[in-house]
């Protein structure tokens, strides 16, 4: 199945969804579990902002994305330095191309967490710094698209 970048069907912002089985089976965003979903060669063409880690930011403006790699399977912490390999990859390839990409935020809603469709945004830098937890991480600043 060729990878979609931008809306898919009828989903517009606001949509909102039960959990990320229920994103993946309406073809939105891929993976199960990975908070990007893209590719090395293509780019990413959604991301979860799951609120996993200290360093992402969210507003109406522009989305500080914490790229992925160097927390501990067992405690979710970081532990180790980010490197740029699989998903930070997929990420600097959507800065270099412009594609949008589909974002997706955990939020409460009527006392339950649910995945809202937050729109389409662009990739348009990124940096390389020490993050909230005394390691390397890789924030891509993602902006709207108008």
């Amino acid at each position: 199945m060729p990878r979609i970048f931008g809306h898919i069907g009828t989903y517009r912002p606001g949509d909102t969804f039960a959990n990320r089985l229920e994103l993946s089976l309406c073809g939105l965003h891929r993976p199960r579990r990975a908070g990007v979903s893209g590719s090395q060669a293509e780019g990413a063409d959604s991301i979860v902002l799951a609120g996993a880690y200290a360093d992402d930011r969210f507003s109406e403006a522009e989305i500080i994305y914490t790229g992925s790699g160097g927390r501990d399977s067992q405690s979710g912490h970081q532990v180790t330095d980010q490197e740029m390999t699989g998903c930070n990859l997929a990420l600097r390839r959507s800065q270099e191309t412009g594609l949008p990409v589909r974002v997706f935020q955990r939020v409460e809603q009527n006392g339950t967490e649910v995945l809202r469709y937050e729109g389409l945004y662009r990739v348009v830098s990124h940096e390389y710094t020490r993050g909230a937890a005394g390691f390397q991480v890789f924030l891509f600043r993602l902006v709207p698209v108008v």
